[in-house]
């Protein structure tokens, strides 16, 4: 059982984040350069996670996607796809909830970099889609890798979200957060250490991975 929890719980967090990489750059990159004056406010509405309970987040989800409401049941009748209490419904909650994780250190990126390297580019007679892919993508790398990572980490650590959205479905939607949690209320502590330093390990190693990536000791570390 606890292999099986891990194993959904990194599938998971490897189909968010993928999803969330390719949805979230262009969005980063948009708010990076928009200067339109609703900017503030779509800011703040992918901050809202930071602060915001998970499980208030996880209410709405159940709310606008159950069979009694009408995306529901629009999803149901005509995709035959049932957000709730399923393994898509954890996706599509996840990639709400880490969205902020995976926009803020690209919009970061992106406004960081000259403006020149974009019109140099221009001035070559690049087009606006091999500028983005082969100019300011591959100057943003640590920016990319920092969004990729945090926002993998994060979806490991799931917990409000995916239980309200997605239950407690054994290999469908237990994840590991939730696994645990059900061995410390059956007061087995011994499975609950288990899967938690498993967890712990694997989420130090990765932000530690990043850290020693993004800065220039990850050189001298190896010398």
């Amino acid at each position: 059982m606890i292999w099986e929890s891990l194993w959904l719980t990194f599938k998971l967090a490897f189909v968010t984040t993928i999803l969330l990489f390719l949805l979230g750059t262009p969005l980063a990159y948009w708010l990076s350069r928009t200067k339109t004056r609703s900017k503030p406010i779509w800011e703040a509405l992918i901050s809202m996670p930071l602060i915001l309970p998970p499980t208030v987040l996880g209410f709405y989800l159940l709310v606008a996607f159950g069979q009694s409401s009408f995306l529901g049941s629009f999803l149901q009748n005509l995709l035959g796809l049932n957000m709730v209490f399923s393994f898509e419904g954890l996706v599509f909650a996840s990639i709400i909830y880490s969205l902020p994780f995976m926009i803020h250190p690209i919009q970061a990126g992106f406004s960081g970099l000259p403006i020149h390297l974009k019109e140099a580019s221009y001035s070559l007679g690049k087009s606006k889609t091999i500028t983005f892919f082969k100019v300011l993508l591959p100057n943003i790398k640590p920016a990319l890798l920092t969004g990729i990572v945090l926002s993998f980490a994060h979806t490991i650590g799931e917990f409000g979200v995916v239980l309200m959205i997605g239950g407690n479905i054994p290999s469908e939607t237990r994840v590991a957060s939730i696994a645990i949690y059900d061995e410390v209320e059956s007061l087995n502590y011994a499975a609950a250490n288990q899967l938690s330093l498993i967890l712990f390990v694997i989420s130090f190693a990765i932000l530690l991975g990043v850290y020693l990536l993004n800065n220039n000791t990850f050189k001298s570390f190896w010398k």
